[in-house]
């Protein structure tokens, strides 16, 4: 069994990698908007249970490394709660002036407020069972570079 080379592993992840340097080159100087903010927090989510998984399987047999992945996986679980925030703090043409929080316990205006806030509970009960306050509040400490300077 011959290993990949780096041209043909993960080819998925180099094309969500290449949307994103898409949508950076192509970004104008327009504010967000909320089906961006929805867009990326769905990206900002889903890179986050894939940190979750890789983290769980590399501690095993590489510890150091595997807390190094929680570690980001923490902090990529703030940027994510940020970019819901965002979310709400940018006006809905469709949404009543007290609609800029999240209220999850009444049924918001429907996708994709509805759709945001759902992901983000059930990511933040994930992040609950393996993230303590501490580790969400906790300046980000610094590392050894690997890499030269």
């Amino acid at each position: 069994m011959t290993s990949a080379t780096s041209d043909d592993a993960h080819p998925y992840l180099r094309a969500a990698s290449a949307g994103i340097r898409h949508h950076t080159r192509a970004a104008s100087a327009s504010p967000a908007d909320r089906v961006h903010l929805d867009t990326l927090h769905t990206h900002l989510t889903a890179l986050h249970q894939f940190l979750d998984r890789l983290a769980d399987a590399t501690r095993p047999s590489h510890p150091a490394a595997g807390r190094q992945l929680a570690a980001a996986r923490t902090r990529l679980w703030q940027a994510t709660a940020e970019v819901h925030s965002a979310f709400h703090l940018v006006p809905s043409p469709s949404a009543p002036a007290d609609a800029a929080e999240c209220h999850p316990e009444r049924l918001a205006e429907g996708p994709p407020v509805l759709t945001i806030c759902q992901r983000h509970l059930a990511t933040g009960h994930s992040v609950r069972r393996k993230t303590t306050p501490t580790d969400l509040n906790a300046p980000l400490h610094g590392h050894a570079s690997t890499c030269a300077s």
